[in-house]
């Protein structure tokens, strides 16, 4: 399959206003779930409030969220995918900007040091785009997801020592969760990444973080760690918003990778209540939306 660029910088841009607009099914039903268990009256309605926006956003084609965060675009290149590496970086730059131009909303990205905005969303090594490789066939898989600062600022990194054990990573997600409190705006899903190198670990979290709720680790290890984890947040009574109640977080998540016998990494990276992603993916028969 050959790749037509044109049609990539189009998914691109109509991937960035779909998952500023659209929240993915999973997302959905776990208000609806937290909704459920919630005992707490002021939590309950603050859940309410937050369903009602998102329905209304949908319906009157707007943004749940002001914040249209960071871009980070994620591409999947299947076998006997043809593509120019770099040429495809372009395209969903391009797109990337047009989305911000065209729609039109507010740029989020500005030049770390001068803080200049050029209101187009991208700037130096933005939008992040991350390439890996799949073994299906004819398949380019692109998903966007918005990171805003709301959940992007409450990021950590502990390069803990296999003396400290799996208590250490349990001590130090739940610290981040309380450290973060309503910052986040939650309920949020916290995503854990364990092992690995420093760079490789703080990726993982956030792979888990966006990550669709319903879904487990692989590794059995990791899928225990995030029922008890998951458990362990929704006890710490930080609630939606950061205003007490029952409903911190939808999930915790965990992303596991090997690492070095003299090293036990954990990091935290959290998406907000508007658990924000889109995704086509392209074949030779055509382009299928998703989250």
């Amino acid at each position: 399959m050959k790749v037509d660029l044109h049609t990539v910088e189009e998914v691109a841009k109509e991937l960035y206003i779909r998952a500023l607009k659209i929240l993915p099914p999973d997302v959905k039903q776990g208000f609806q779930a937290l909704d459920a268990r919630e005992t707490d009256p002021r939590a309950k309605q603050l859940l309410g409030i937050m369903i009602k926006n998102i329905a209304v956003a949908e319906e009157t084609h707007n943004l749940t969220c002001q914040d249209t965060g960071i871009p980070i675009y994620n591409v999947s290149i299947g076998r006997n995918v043809q593509v120019d590496g770099i040429d495809l970086v372009r395209a969903i730059t391009k797109g990337c900007a047009r989305a911000t131009v065209e729609h039109p909303f507010r740029s989020s990205v500005v030049h770390p040091l001068t803080r200049e905005n050029d209101h187009t969303s991208c700037g130096i090594r933005i939008p992040a785009i991350n390439v890996e490789f799949s073994d299906r066939h004819e398949e380019l898989v692109i998903q966007m997801i918005p990171k805003g600062s709301g959940s992007e600022n409450n990021s950590w990194l502990r390069m803990a020592v296999p003396a400290e054990g799996v208590a250490a990573i349990k001590a130090f997600v739940i610290d981040c969760v309380l450290s973060a409190g309503g910052k986040t705006c939650p309920p949020t899903i916290v995503g854990v990444g364990i092992g690995g190198s420093a760079d490789l670990c703080v990726h993982l979290a956030k792979v888990a973080a966006t990550r669709p709720l319903g879904t487990r680790c692989q590794d059995p290890e990791g899928a225990k760690l995030e029922e008890e984890l998951s458990s362990a947040v929704n006890r710490l009574g930080v609630g939606p918003q950061g205003l007490g109640g029952d409903s911190t977080a939808f999930a915790v998540h965990v992303e596991l990778a090997a690492t070095h016998i003299t090293m036990n990494p954990v990091a935290v990276n959290m998406q907000c209540h508007a658990a924000r992603r889109a995704s086509a993916t392209l074949t030779p028969a055509g382009i299928t939306w998703g989250f």
